[in-house]
């Protein structure tokens, strides 16, 4: 049947074009949305010409102020964000005077942008930072620190993990300018700042956290493992290093610091004071050759000598003799407390401590010997490359390890006996992955920045092993005479490893290179001072098979401080050294195993006489190693060591003489170097008083005397004299 009409027109009406008529618009459709508004005006404050800005305000080449560019820093575009930091820095560089009154804003609104997710948003934060952290006093940056880690730890658990390895490279900042706020309660449970920046460290690593028990198992710190590129992994590591080396430290670590004001040596001498019989007796030695004088002019306490005591002075008790007096009068009981601890009496043992950064170093021992692993074939490769990135990641895996393990193995508590046992063997194990490529050399490679990480790498080496060699060693004079006999049969893994460290010392000391084929270049101070506690381990050994090794160590050191030149850095340590070597012989007290032989007598006499010498030529340039040299020779004199005989004081006599003054044929009478020293000193005293101990002679008196006359030294001679 046909389709009626009306479906026939309605079908068609689905396709067809609606006509026009003529003054009518075209019809809206059905689903049409209505975008049309009215509004009485627009607000446009920032272009409005009817608004009047303080010309005095300062502001940037684009007109924006202060508070502009705070706004524009929490702008939702990267590249407003990043242009307000730029104008910040320009601001801040014209107007110095803004940053001290607007510092809390600032901070308060910078820190956000830690974790922005924009590279180039944080990478202009960072370089920002690195140039108005100079400019701030680090009392008025303290006092951020809360927030500025609270955003910065909240970066380090960011889902992306190049906002992870940006947030390190702030944590980097933050070590070098508030190292103390930035690691204040690592070791504690909490919300402390540096307990989220350890676990945050630990959480980028995949290394497991701090939490749950001391001695139980580990908890992931996420449900994903990061996989890092060597060079972020490299950022990672030596960012810890940096600070467990602020964080971990000794008790004696600690008084080292506390004791910082009241020294000027650069030598810490913790290995030492377990081969004492009381701490007492550690800290009366610490402190015989440490010069005192070079203090600021209000920690130094002048006394003046007089004959008599005066019983009605109410200032302080008058020296009767100043020979070795400690420099300081008055006390606190906050002083006295530290110098107690500093020598032991009651020094906090670390026991705390000591357990928690062996839980730490457990932790991460996984993770170092695994990051050694992986990169020691490309650079330990035959073929004389180096990887620069792999080489630095070695050297930040031994020094973490220094920093862990010298933690605990320098612990004095008796009840970490136990726990030592247990880092020994740890450390071993690392040790023994390193022991293959010990001395760590560069096959005809000429970098001189590779050359510098592998000698850092052996002088880390050396320390380690010297921890183990101290840690293994009894120091109680009485030792079983079976372990000793069977020391003597055989060679363990640890004395193979002594005597290649020992080999490697002795050439270091006669100036051998190690690592390259060219010409030994000498020893930093640096250098020098990580190198002496492995000094020690080696010329402290009881153990009969390694004798020749004791005493080969020794003779290459006394040589070596005898032949650097008085005017070298180096110079002031070797004398402190070798003096405290030379006075253990003449400590009661002492109970270690110092052997000195027929031929290392000699070369200690050798470098005795030397020291006249080494006077003459330091003359004022270095006056802490010249009160070195005079408390030395004071003191062995008092003490009436072997090397105060007869023969030597009279030839000591005589190269003293010229230090006072000269008889020259033409020029007549000429001051020598004593006349060089500040005058009112205590070294000048120091020297008056060397002449009154080593015996009366006419030319020595006559020369003294001839020196000190017009100064103001000259009352105090003639008293000295008068006594003696």
């Amino acid at each position: 049947m046909p389709k009626s009409a009306k479906k026939r027109k309605d079908k068609a009406a689905d396709f067809s074009k609606a006509k026009l008529k003529l003054g009518k618009g075209k019809k809206l459709a059905a689903n049409a949305i209505d975008t049309s508004f009215k509004a009485r005006s627009i607000a446009l404050p920032s272009q409005s010409i009817t608004v009047d800005k303080d010309t005095d305000t300062p502001t940037t080449k684009r007109r924006l102020t202060f508070d502009d560019l705070i706004v524009h820093l929490k702008h939702y575009s990267p590249g407003t964000r990043k242009d307000a930091i730029a104008g910040l820095r320009e601001l801040l560089d014209g107007h110095p005077e803004i940053l001290e009154s607007s510092l809390t804003i600032l901070i308060n609104t910078a820190v956000r942008v830690v974790g922005d997710e924009d590279a180039s948003v944080r990478k202009s934060l960072l370089e920002f930072f690195v140039w108005i952290f100079p400019r701030i006093p680090a009392e008025n940056l303290v006092p951020h620190a809360t927030a500025m880690l609270l955003f910065t730890t909240s970066a380090q658990t960011h889902i992306f993990p190049e906002i992870r390895v940006d947030a390190i490279r702030f944590l980097n900042l933050f070590l070098e300018y508030i190292p103390a706020a930035t690691v204040a309660g690592w070791n504690q449970n909490g919300t402390e700042n540096g307990s989220r920046v350890l676990e945050g460290y630990l959480g980028i690593l995949s290394a497991g956290t701090k939490f749950g028990e001391t001695d139980g198992p580990m908890k992931a710190t996420s449900t994903a493992s990061v996989v890092l590129t060597p060079g972020s992994k490299l950022v990672v590591l030596q960012s810890l290093s940096t600070f467990l080396r602020c964080a971990v430290s000794s008790p004696s670590r600690n008084s080292q610091n506390r004791l910082e004001s009241a020294s000027v040596s650069p030598i810490d001498t913790w290995y030492l004071a377990s081969w004492f019989r009381t701490p007492e007796a550690y800290g009366v030695f610490d402190q015989l050759l440490r010069p005192r004088y070079l203090l600021p002019e209000h920690c130094i306490a002048r006394k003046i000598w007089q004959e008599e005591v005066d019983l009605e002075f109410e200032g302080d008790s008058p020296c009767r003799y100043s020979l070795l007096s400690l420099s300081g009068s008055k006390w606190t009981l906050q002083q006295l407390s530290d110098v107690v601890d500093s020598t032991g009496n009651t020094a906090n043992d670390g026991g705390d401590d000591s357990i928690f950064v062996r839980h730490l170093a457990r932790t991460l021992h996984s993770t170092l010997v695994s990051t050694f692993l992986d990169c020691a074939p490309s650079v330990f490769s035959p073929n004389g490359k180096v990887d620069e990135t792999q080489a630095k990641l070695i050297l930040a895996v031994a020094e973490i390890t220094r920093h862990l393990y010298g933690a605990v193995l320098q612990s004095t508590a008796e009840k970490d006996s136990e726990r030592r046992a247990t880092a020994c063997t740890d450390l071993k194990s690392i040790l023994g992955y390193m022991a293959p490529y010990f001395p760590f050399k560069l096959n005809g490679s000429r970098e001189i920045k590779a050359e510098q990480i592998f000698q850092a790498l052996n002088l880390i080496y050396c320390e380690l092993t010297s921890l183990l060699i101290l840690t293994s060693e009894d120091p109680s004079p009485r030792r079983d005479k079976r372990a000793m006999q069977v020391q003597e049969g055989s060679k363990t893994s640890l004395q193979v490893q002594t005597e290649r460290v020992s080999d490697y010392v002795v050439e270091l000391l006669n100036g051998a290179s190690v690592s390259t084929s060219q010409l030994g270049r000498p020893l930093t101070q640096t250098a020098y001072t990580a190198l002496l506690p492995t000094i020690w381990s080696l010329i402290n050994n009881a153990n009969p098979n390694l004798n020749d090794v004791s005493s080969d160590v020794l003779q290459a050191t006394i040589e070596h401080a005898s032949r650097v030149s008085s005017k070298s850095a180096l110079k002031q340590v070797t004398l402190e050294f070798i003096g405290r070597i030379v006075l253990l012989n003449t400590e009661s007290q002492f109970k270690g195993h110092l052997n000195f032989g027929t031929n290392v007598a000699e070369t200690v006499a050798e470098w005795f006489n030397h020291l006249p010498k080494c006077l003459w030529e330091l003359g004022s340039t270095n006056l802490a190693a010249t009160e070195i040299i005079l408390r030395f020779l004071i003191i062995i004199c008092q003490r009436r060591s072997r090397l105060a005989s007869a023969q030597t004081l009279g030839s000591l006599r005589s190269q003293v003489v010229p230090y006072f003054s000269i008889s020259h044929p033409v020029r007549g009478q000429i001051p020598g170097p004593y006349s060089k020293l500040p005058s009112p000193s205590p070294i000048r005293r120091l020297a008056l008083d060397l002449v009154s101990l080593i015996g009366d002679d006419p030319g020595l008196s006559s020369a003294a005397e001839a020196a000190v006359l017009g100064t103001k030294e000259e009352a105090y001679w003639l008293n000295m004299r008068s006594q003696f």
